[in-house]
């Protein structure tokens, strides 16, 4: 069964109904997981971007701008819908961690989180390309990992899920056994804050749940 609370307060449901196509501008399958259980209709087109961070920028407005460079390359091929883009990274003792470069990269990552505490960061992008309008919204999650053994993370980097994801784990996956706890939205560590899209489809006239 798929819950979708939320702890940020009531939207207004209105009539709004699904009538503006959606494109998410991404191919990564968990967050296409996400919106299949949710039964939103959407089209995944990826966004050809370099991303990278610029020297002294902040990893929360860093992680916003790239969503929004995502929503807007994406947008470019299209003369109508919401573009839904989204970036995530991970964050520990101030240092940004993104996707492993390869298998000695993904070991010093988790070297690096293990016994530790760090922060998820998703920044989501809106864009209604009818209203040439953009929002952007970001989601911080603490996950608590417990100490990893060398053989731990050897076996798991060998499994091949922590290759396409930042901070080289995923929550949803084998990864889940070095995580004690979180402060936060699960969904959020998995790619993206289901509760705070939602709020910002629904301003924009779509209520995924009235999908009619």
């Amino acid at each position: 069964m798929f819950w979708l609370i939320s702890c940020t307060g009531a939207f207004d449901l209105g009539g709004g109904n699904l009538h503006k196509e959606i494109i998410l501008a991404s191919a990564s399958p968990r967050r296409q997981d996400l919106l299949d259980a949710l039964g939103i209709k959407y089209k995944s087109v990826p966004a050809e971007l370099d991303e990278h961070f610029f020297p002294g920028e902040l990893p929360r407005k860093a992680a916003e701008r790239v969503a929004r460079e995502k929503a807007e390359a994406v947008a470019r091929n299209f003369e109508h819908g919401l573009i839904l883009a989204a970036d995530t990274i991970v964050v520990c003792d101030g240092k940004v961690l993104g996707k492993p470069q390869d298998e000695d990269d993904a070991f010093l990552m988790l070297s690096h989180l293990s016994g530790k505490s760090h922060e998820v960061i998703t920044a989501v992008c809106i864009k209604d390309i009818d209203q040439a309008e953009s929002e952007v919204e970001s989601e911080v999650t603490r996950v608590y990992f417990r100490s990893l053994s060398p053989m731990e993370i050897r076996t798991y980097i060998s499994s091949g899920e922590a290759m396409d994801k930042a901070g080289a784990y995923g929550i949803q996956g084998l990864g889940s056994v070095f995580v004690e706890r979180i402060d936060g939205c699960y969904f959020n560590v998995v790619g993206l804050p289901i509760s705070r899209v939602y709020g910002m489809l629904a301003r924009r006239g779509t209520n995924i749940l009235r999908n009619e």
